[in-house]
């Protein structure tokens, strides 16, 4: 699928993006985004913000910048910010085109988005383009199980998702950081491995933790 049919399909899909995912963040995604928040220092990008369900997990002090493909999506974490209190800049944009300068983060998120990106590589690469040397790569999303018989359901249910919604339930993200050059420092697998958190440091770092 490419970009703008899917900035079409999450325009669409905007208005009822909370009620849908909200019984996933709980059941199968539980303390996905407090793990992400938790990790989150300095200047923090988040790639496909969406409708900004992370903004409440992140530190207060943090400088916070979004990205997102949907202009409806965004019109919806400016509301949210709003009531959040919480100051952030939302801008229009491609994950595979960021449209901010190079290492202008020091922590790029992206939550459950690798998954429905045309090409998941090419925003990655764009994700070390805008780290810092030694910045943080948080990234949470849902892959390929671990387990043969539920891959194979997978399998079966994205005939249908990648055709109309560009959704992938067989991708794994860490092979595509791992190729980018990132050095990971932590990976959990979750839920008979169909949900992976990956934490991961930009290369040529002096990482002092």
């Amino acid at each position: 699928m490419d970009t703008d049919r899917q900035r079409s399909v999450w325009n669409r899909y905007a208005p009822t993006y909370d009620r849908q995912i909200a019984f996933f963040e709980r059941v199968q995604f539980t303390g996905g985004r407090e793990w992400l928040g938790a990790r989150a220092r300095g200047r923090v990008l988040e790639v496909a913000i969406g409708t900004g369900r992370s903004l409440p997990f992140y530190p207060a002090d943090v400088d916070l910048t979004g990205v997102d493909l949907s202009p409806e999506m965004l019109a919806i974490a400016r509301r949210r910010a709003a009531e959040e209190g919480r100051a952030v800049a939302l801008v229009e944009g491609d994950a595979e085109r960021l449209p901010v300068d190079d290492a202008s983060f020091d922590t790029v998120v992206c939550a459950l988005s690798l998954c429905s990106i045309p090409d998941p590589a090419a925003a990655v690469a764009e994700m070390r383009r805008v780290l810092v040397p030694g910045g943080r790569l948080l990234l949470l999303d849902h892959v390929a199980s671990t387990w043969p018989p539920v891959r194979a359901a997978q399998w079966l249910l994205e005939r249908v998702t990648i055709r109309t919604a560009g959704e992938h339930f067989t991708r794994r993200q860490l092979p595509l950081v791992e190729a980018a050059g990132f050095e990971v420092v932590e990976v959990e697998r979750l839920k008979a491995g169909t949900v992976e958190r990956i934490h991961a440091i930009h290369p040529n770092r002096v990482h002092t933790e």
